[in-house]
């Protein structure tokens, strides 16, 4: 049997208290809390929770993204595996369980809701209302990840209630995701049982949704960041709050997890005791999932910071194992085998080509805003050469497409978008939310066939072409990750990521930015492989404008 003892000041949540205290822990629990005279100059507190996130955004498996993110003080993720549920099917799913139980930090799945997301896509898998059954029945998922389906929702459609029926009778709750839903709507959104939504970017929609009675997750990830629209819900609805990051680049983790929004709230001057329990004892009683809460009897996952100014984290323990120490982990690397779903074939320049064929001046254009993944739908003018629409560098109107990766010799689906601000070559990833298809945005169609060809030929990653030649991060594991060292792909990531700044944009997270460009249940308006869309109307819409 293993055992040992800690000192510090323990910070009690539950009872708002600090004391000094010797925590003794034997076989990965905590046997007794001990009040002393005295106590060590650290802080003892449980570990931090991320109440929502896709771990594919991060580029890397469970075990890698586990390996880093421990160093910042996490001990668990409610993790939605929507991502490779859209490329692999229930059989990504798994994958991500079974990578999962390598490694002592505590991963909670969810049935992912909306494979596909919509049907104005293609999606290498499709995930009905009987398979979302049998997966709830897996005492290894937790809950029901996002409904992004809330027109589905809102309409009463037979599928997507069946859905939601099935978690309720397996007594699991239901994740939300329905950006700018308000009064009414957003009342009859949560009263067909869905508990939560982390896509609130104004605060008077999510003090809506809160009077509708669901519980209001603050999102600060590598793309969308919410925090500064919401942070006064610590204040004015501390028990309806959590933290999440959603989807974070794997050179952002190197940085901060959960642990960098519990500093800022710190820094604004929110109770302390408040804010920890949105990163820790907040989604333990909201999911229900066995993490320990630093209670004598409970799973030993609890963190040591040096004070409570800095918060610095100095270890991490999960299960009374000793993950991280001083900013390094101690969680080793695991090698794992690919899973994928690619079948497309090479394209040439003459695909990504949009012909002049209306009499008409203008044309609608996905406007990208910095860190939301809502956009604008602007009509400006068009731009002609030799026949065909072409991107217009001077005024930043460049040219978008989404590759069908699933199915050879479809016609490429083409659009324009302002904000990415290259100068010259193009962009390109399979990391396309949510089906993952091969999306990319350039100055020209060249450049851009290059960078989609490089991606298929590696069968998925991320790629930057500068008009002569093309670097690539592959992502052989269903074109959305890695097994490779976490370190290692933060390096790679960011030297792609300089290398797209070098052409030109000032987007903070470029490909993070792009990857939901094609994610057509946030609106106003998106580009899937089969043709632009209006999340507004829910339609699709002609890039030529009226």
């Amino acid at each position: 049997m293993y055992s040992f003892t800690i000192s510090g000041r323990l910070i009690d949540l539950h009872n708002r208290h600090i004391y000094p205290a010797v925590v003794t822990v034997s076989d990965g629990i905590i046997t007794t809390i001990e009040e002393a005279d005295i106590a060590n100059e650290q802080y003892i507190l449980p570990g931090f929770i991320d109440a929502h996130v896709h771990i594919e955004s991060s580029m890397l498996v469970p075990t890698a993204f586990a390996r880093m993110a421990v160093v910042h003080g996490t001990v668990a993720t409610v993790s939605d595996p929507h991502e490779i549920a859209n490329v692999c099917g229930t059989a990504g799913v798994q994958y991500m369980i079974d990578n999962s139980k390598h490694t002592p930090f505590k991963f909670f799945f969810g049935a992912p809701s909306c494979v596909p997301a919509t049907f104005f896509e293609t999606a290498g898998a499709h995930i009905d209302a009987q398979a979302i059954t049998q997966l709830l029945a897996n005492p290894d998922i937790w809950y029901l990840a996002e409904m992004m389906n809330y027109p589905g929702v809102l309409y009463k459609d037979a599928e997507v209630m069946a859905k939601i029926d099935a978690a309720h009778k397996a007594n699991k709750p239901v994740d939300g995701h329905a950006p700018g839903l308000r009064g009414e709507q957003a009342a009859a959104y949560a009263n067909a049982g869905i508990s939560t939504d982390h896509e609130c970017f104004a605060l008077d929609e999510a003090i809506d949704k809160i009077a509708a009675g669901m519980h209001i997750i603050i999102r600060e990830g590598s793309a969308a960041k919410n925090f500064e629209a919401l942070h006064p819900l610590i204040l004015s609805h501390p028990h309806r709050i959590m933290f999440c990051s959603d989807d974070k680049h794997p050179d952002d983790l190197v940085l901060h997890h959960i642990n960098g929004l519990v500093k800022r709230a710190l820094a604004k001057g929110y109770d302390m005791f408040d804010v920890l329990r949105a990163a820790s004892i907040n989604p333990i009683a909201h999911y229900n999932i066995p993490v320990g809460q630093l209670r004598a009897g409970d799973a030993a996952d609890f963190i040591v910071v040096n004070n409570t100014e800095q918060f610095d984290v100095l270890r991490t323990y999960i299960g009374g194992k000793l993950v991280a120490e001083k900013g390094k982990s101690l969680l080793p690397h695991i090698a794992t085998q690919p899973i994928n779903n690619f079948n497309t074939n090479h394209k040439t320049p003459a695909d990504f080509a949009v012909p002049d064929v209306a009499d008409k001046a203008s044309i609608r254009v996905i406007e990208a805003m910095e860190g939301q993944l809502i956009t604008n739908a602007l009509v400006l003018p068009k731009t002609i050469k030799d026949g065909n629409i072409i991107s217009n560098i001077a005024e930043d109107i460049l040219k978008i497409a989404v590759v069908n990766r699933y199915t050879p010799d479809v016609p490429v689906a083409v659009s324009f978008i302002k904000n990415f601000g290259l100068q010259k070559g193009a962009l390109a990833s399979t990391v396309a939310h949510d089906c993952h298809n091969i999306i990319t945005v350039g100055t020209d169609d060249a450049s851009i066939c290059l960078a989609v060809n490089e991606l298929i030929d590696c069968k998925g990653g991320i790629a930057v072409c500068d008009g002569v030649g093309t670097e690539v991060m592959p992502l052989p594991i269903a074109g959305l990750m890695t097994d490779a060292d976490g370190y290692e792909v933060a390096a790679q990531y960011a030297a792609l990521d300089a290398k797209a700044k070098e052409l030109g944009t000032k987007l903070k997270a470029p490909f993070m930015t792009l990857s939901f460009m094609a994610l057509l249940v946030i609106p106003s308006l998106k580009l899937s492989d089969k043709g632009l869309f209006d999340g507004t109307e829910f339609r699709f819409t002609d890039v030529v404008a009226g």
